[in-house]
């Protein structure tokens, strides 16, 4: 049982879910103020993808993010800021010649895939460790072994925390071997991720099989998606884990009834303290987590 749990809060995502509910942040400002709203809620981390203004999709622009995570810290609230370093790794093999890239293909090197979070400097960033099918259709997520062990050692150097998104067994296997050759700073920092299809499913066995993979002293964290967010959530406190809710995940808080990234926060920490445990604060998660502004 964790009784100090790490709360983090994924605001958007990259999903196409802006038509499926008008909670779900897409400029800048409604990224930084679904933060700061998920901060004032009691979340520690804020986890931070930014969205193309015009058309809602998920964008890699790195002045979109300068300008959300601006936001965030010139409004004076105290939240880590987590950001995705995963765009830029989709492959759809082209229908004419699947040797080909098709269209929605979006790859790019590790350099290019870390600007903005060279330019930004967030406490974490995102470290998705490995290649998966990514839903039902041709969509490929790609992150191969030299590219992420060049990923690691930038955001090392640069002092930013990486959360081992890990979607499967090999992701953990493979993330092992970057601890054990010194890419990843102690205590490395999980984060298994359940129910993407077809990734590892969303049941507490599952989650229990990864996390027993885990390295010695790592921390983790878990969530699952839709209805199964706060199950998830609950598992993973009775695990020993922290736990990551919002709109990235799920846009439901009942049956029916869409959430805001806020209420989300509220529910899994009312759920946290109904086990006998709390909510840490953005100060104390850093020190847990051995981040960056710990204090020494």
């Amino acid at each position: 049982m964790n009784f100090d749990v790490v709360v983090t809060c994924a605001v958007t995502g990259a999903g196409d879910t802006t038509g499926r509910s008008k909670h779900v942040p897409v400029t800048p400002k409604e990224v930084a103020d679904a933060a700061i709203e998920a901060a004032k809620a009691g979340a520690a981390i804020a986890h931070l993808h930014v969205r193309d203004p015009e058309t809602g999709q998920g964008s890699r622009d790195p002045k979109l993010f300068k300008e959300a995570v601006d936001r965030v810290r010139d409004s004076g609230t105290d939240v880590v800021i987590n950001l995705t370093a995963g765009m830029g790794g989709d492959w759809i093999p082209s229908a004419e010649d699947p040797a080909l890239p098709g269209p929605g293909t979006d790859m790019i090197g590790p350099e290019e895939r870390l600007i903005h979070i060279k330019e930004c400097l967030p406490e974490i960033c995102s470290l998705d460790c490995g290649t998966l099918n990514f839903g039902d259709g041709d969509n490929i997520y790609i992150s191969t072994p030299p590219t992420l062990r060049r990923m690691a050692e930038l955001v090392k150097e640069w002092g930013v925390k990486p959360e081992l998104e890990v979607f499967e067994l090999g992701h953990i296997r493979f993330s092992k071997a970057m601890v054990e050759e010194g890419l990843i700073a102690d205590p490395p920092m999980f984060q298994i991720c359940l129910g993407i299809p077809w990734g590892a499913d969303q049941t507490v066995e599952t989650m229990a099989a990864m996390k027993a993979q885990l390295p010695a002293g790592a921390s983790w964290a878990s969530f699952g998606i839709s209805r199964m967010q706060m199950p998830m959530a609950a598992a993973a406190v009775a695990m020993g884990g922290n736990v990551r809710v919002g709109l990235e995940d799920n846009i439901f808080l009942d049956r029916g009834v869409l959430a805001t990234n806020g209420q989300l926060v509220e529910r899994v920490i009312e759920i946290i303290e109904r086990m006998g445990g709390r909510a840490v604060t953005p100060q104390e998660a850093r020190n847990k987590l051995k981040l960056r502004g710990a204090d020494s």
